[in-house]
Parts: structure tokens; sequence; C-alpha cells
């Protein structure tokens, strides 16, 4: 995929000029959440847990993931990426359920060469079952402050956001026979690692080591989410005062969502007819 060419900086323009940059913040004590998990020292709280980073070095990546388990909720995180020439590195940052027939709502941001536009990687699996991929460029610098990047999820959607502008909606469409994350509860988990063999230009920009460690840093949690303890959800019982619940986009939102998909889209797993030459997916077909 040619990502680096003139048209991708004209569609980072285009996206400045007409959607802005909306940070959002939301304070949250990090250790309270979450667990580090793995980076032999790369992964580090900081300022009494207002602040989570994660580091890569030749040597290892880093992760961290939640101590709670959700089943549907709104749930914002501030993240700063990895500044510089950043090709070659991941940061992950998603929900996802164990086993075999695991669910996940992915955000993945593909590192860059220095003055080139991060690409914002996006997929939902459920039972499993992924190759829902929608890729955005950013249109703004991720490297230069922080922004918010948020997951909307209840049981008729799943609505991914930046700095408070839907970027995707995935639907529940069950009654056509397509899986939806419904009864899994997820761990939120993030991860900074090397993913040279395919992140950048699939593979052909390798990661340059003497710019380590690349940092990726984290503040501003919130969840107002449905906690899932020993089986039981904290929204069994007042479910009514959750809004986000019900929440769907209004006209206004699905009027920037759509600019997003028409201007900032990379590429969308409903067009790729080569991948799926024997149809598409059959919630592709439905407007």
């Amino acid at each position: 995929m040619e990502f680096l060419s003139s048209p991708s900086l004209r569609i980072m323009i285009l996206c400045v000029i007409v959607l802005g940059s909306l940070t959002a913040a939301s304070a949250g004590n990090l250790e309270q959440h979450f667990d580090i998990t793995w980076g032999d020292g790369c992964a580090k709280m900081l300022n009494n847990g207002q602040l989570l980073n994660l580091s890569l070095d030749k040597a290892s990546g880093s992760g961290f993931q939640s101590k709670n388990e959700y089943l549907f909720g709104k749930i914002d995180m501030q993240l700063k990426l990895v500044p510089g020439n950043s090709a070659g590195t991941v940061t992950s940052y998603y929900l996802s359920s164990k086993g075999s027939n695991w669910d996940e709502i992915d955000f993945e941001f593909l590192g860059n060469l220095s003055g080139d536009p991060y690409i914002l990687h996006t997929n939902v699996f459920s039972q499993g079952k992924g190759n829902r991929e929608q890729q955005f460029y950013l249109w703004f610098d991720p490297t230069a402050d922080f922004h918010t990047y948020s997951s909307l999820w209840n049981p008729q959607r799943i609505i991914f956001s930046v700095d408070g502008t839907p970027i995707r909606e995935f639907k529940n469409k069950e009654s056509i026979g397509v899986p939806f994350p419904m009864e899994q509860p997820m761990r939120i988990y993030s991860s900074l690692w090397n993913a040279d063999d395919w992140a950048t230009r699939g593979g052909l920009v390798k990661t340059d080591w003497s710019n380590a460690p690349f940092t990726a840093s984290y503040r501003n949690f919130n969840a107002d989410a449905c906690v899932v303890s020993s089986g039981a959800s904290s929204c069994s019982s007042n479910s009514a005062s959750n809004a986000w619940l019900s929440q769907e986009l209004d006209s206004t939102s699905q009027e920037r969502l759509n600019w997003v998909q028409k201007n900032c889209m990379i590429c969308n797993y409903c067009t790729d007819t080569k991948r799926f030459s024997q149809g598409l997916p059959p919630e592709c077909n439905m407007s």
C-alpha cells in the first residue's frame, strides 16, 4: 500500500482544515486501572499514576492491561505517539477477550518516517474472526501532543472516535449472520512493539534502532462502562442510567463520520474485492 505519496499529504491537510483538533480530557489514576504486564523495565508509571510510558528498544517492547474486564462501555484514553522516525514500530491499544473464539476492538498506530503521516489501523474481531480493517490518516500530528481515542461499545454498535470525531461505526448485524461482540467481557490492552516485517510500506522500511528507545505516553483514562466481576455486571441493575448503552450517531456526528470516511480513509475491507473474491462480507452490501 503506497501511503507516503503527495496525495496522502493533501488528504491530511484537508482533514486539518475541516476537523481541527478537539482534544478532550478526563482524569484517571492509571495505577488504579492498569497493570504493567511485560517489558523488562521498558514500561513506567510516572507522576503518581497520572502518566504511563511504554518504551521499545532492540531488546524488548512493553505493554499493560486493565485490572477490570468490561462488557459494553464508552472508554477513552489520551495517547501521545512515538515521535520522529518511528518506522517499523506499532503502538496497539485495544479491547480483547481470551480464548480461540475471542472478540476484539482494535486501534493500531503504524509508525512512519519523519515528516510522513501516521496511519491509524482499526479492526473488529468477533468469535475469533477479523478481516474487518479500515485505515485512516490522522488530521494532526499525533506525536506533538496528547489526543483522545475512544471506543463506544454497546449492544447495537461499535463507534471508533478520535478527539470526539467518529471515524468508524460497526453495527450489530447478527440478524443477517454477522457475528458481533455481545457476550464476552474484554480487558483493555496496549503494547509498543517492533513490526518492521510488515508495518511500514509492507515491511520495506525497517526500524532504525539508532533512534531507540521509542516511547509512547498515556494519560486521562476514563471508562463509563459495565465492569464484570465473578460473572456479574455492574450495569445489571442500573442500566437505565447509562445513556451510552443505547447511544447512536446523531445527524451532526453522522456528517462528520461521512466526511472522515470520504476524505481521510486509506482502505476499507468492504471494497477489497481481491481478497473477498467470492463476495464481500454481508454487512458491506447494506447501506
